[in-house]
């Protein structure tokens, strides 16, 4: 399958909207306050690893420790519900112990190499070739460090007030988040109201 780039920007595309790292911004904002730094190389780097080990061999590896997608996906949307309540309840789940443990987990996996984007790159695949995927790829991981290098900027935009503000707001739309992938995972249907 020849690489094209009208493929190649659609799949930026649509790992762009997945990743999410934009809307991430209030969490970063977050993790940063409480470790002082994130490492920016090492998050983007391991979401990169994580991503590549899903683009070449995603439902063997996860196979391999008896794992199937479903069941990661799963596992991605308690960590993300628990990133969430942090963030509005100003509870501490996560015990910041290393700007390097950080920069993995909540950073590298669930934000930005979460269920939702490692599963869309098996999806993808369906689709298009895996030069394609990995170019895409490519691309959101700079966009994704750069974003990480900038958080200093955003912060200094926003100031204490609307930092405070967008955590609040985007605990919450966590909170949805990882309540979507939980259902849409597992099948559970909620009877809405007429």
């Amino acid at each position: 399958m020849p690489v094209r780039f009208v493929d190649i920007f659609t799949v930026f595309m649509v790992l762009f909207a997945v990743i999410d790292i934009t809307g991430s911004i209030p969490i970063i904002i977050d993790i940063k306050r409480k470790t002082g730094h994130i490492d920016a190389e090492r998050a983007t780097l391991v979401s990169f690893v994580l991503m590549l080990i899903f683009l070449f061999a995603g439902e063997p590896f996860l196979n391999l420790f008896g794992v199937d997608v479903s069941s990661f996906a799963i596992a991605g949307s308690f960590v993300l519900l628990l990133l969430g309540m942090e963030m509005v309840l100003g509870i501490e789940f996560f015990k910041y112990d290393s700007q390097k443990q950080t920069s993995i987990v909540p950073l590298a996996f669930p934000l930005i190499a979460g269920a939702g984007s490692l599963t869309t790159i098996l999806s993808l695949k369906a689709v298009f070739s895996a030069w394609t995927i990995l170019i895409a790829l490519i691309m959101n991981m700079i966009v994704v460090y750069l974003v990480l290098r900038a958080t200093r900027i955003f912060e200094k935009l926003l100031g204490a007030t609307g930092i405070l503000v967008l955590r609040k707001i985007f605990g919450v739309i966590l909170l949805a988040i990882a309540i979507k992938l939980f259902l849409t995972t597992t099948g559970i249907q909620i009877n809405r109201a007429p």
